[in-house]
């Protein structure tokens, strides 16, 4: 069965969802104010808080929400096919995995940079913060297991995996410090340590 058709539609359907699905939460539910300051700005320190290129900031947002997607999704295709892991994708990111992690992540913003269990401590009580804290833990513990479990499934017979994603650690590192020590976090350089990174990590999976 050909997957183009699938994927186009799923565009389709993201692209949608992002253009009025997305702009309904922003303007109606979260009222968002494009001038209202972050804790970024705020709370400025140089470490902690710090006002990051946008780039920069997309990427983490969206291999933090992305989390082990990428790595357990073709397992679980592999296992049951590609339509349940579909429909999920589809239909759970729209309805459900986008709408929380936004919701969080504006929550923290607007609580100074606040975790959900800091949050839920301040606005309903110590045994709400401490409930939350015990449910993240779980939840955390369950999907680095997960993670844990496929990864080693899927490098078990293949030493070069390992060595790509070992490798991976030293190059965000020397990324992140070409980036902001070295050329202040500018436009330019986010594109030309981008460049250089994905090339090397490139020859990484290749050599």
């Amino acid at each position: 069965m050909p997957v183009l058709p699938f994927l186009l539609g799923a565009l389709c359907l993201f692209a949608i969802a992002y253009r009025y699905y997305s702009a309904f939460i922003a303007a109606k539910v979260l009222a968002l104010d494009p001038h209202r300051p972050t804790p970024a700005t705020t709370l400025y320190d140089g470490n902690n808080y710090y006002p990051t290129n946008r780039w920069v900031l997309f990427g983490h947002h969206f291999a933090a929400i992305t989390g082990a997607g990428p790595l357990i999704g073709p397992v679980l295709a592999a296992q049951f096919g590609f339509l349940p892991g579909f429909l999920w994708l589809v239909i759970g990111v729209t309805l459900g995995g986008a709408v929380h992690d936004f919701v969080i992540l504006t929550s923290s913003v607007r609580c100074g940079g606040k975790s959900i269990a800091e949050i839920a401590r301040r606005e309903i009580g110590p045994v709400a913060g401490l409930v939350t804290s015990i449910a993240i833990l779980f939840v955390v513990v369950i999907a680095l297991a997960g993670l844990g479990l496929a990864v080693v499934n899927a490098l078990s017979e293949s030493a070069w995996g390992s060595f790509t994603i070992v490798f991976s650690i030293p190059l965000a590192l020397l990324m992140g410090l070409y980036i902001y020590r070295l050329k202040g976090g500018t436009d330019r350089a986010v594109k030309q340590a981008t460049v250089v990174g994905v090339a090397a990590l490139l020859g990484a999976v290749v050599f």
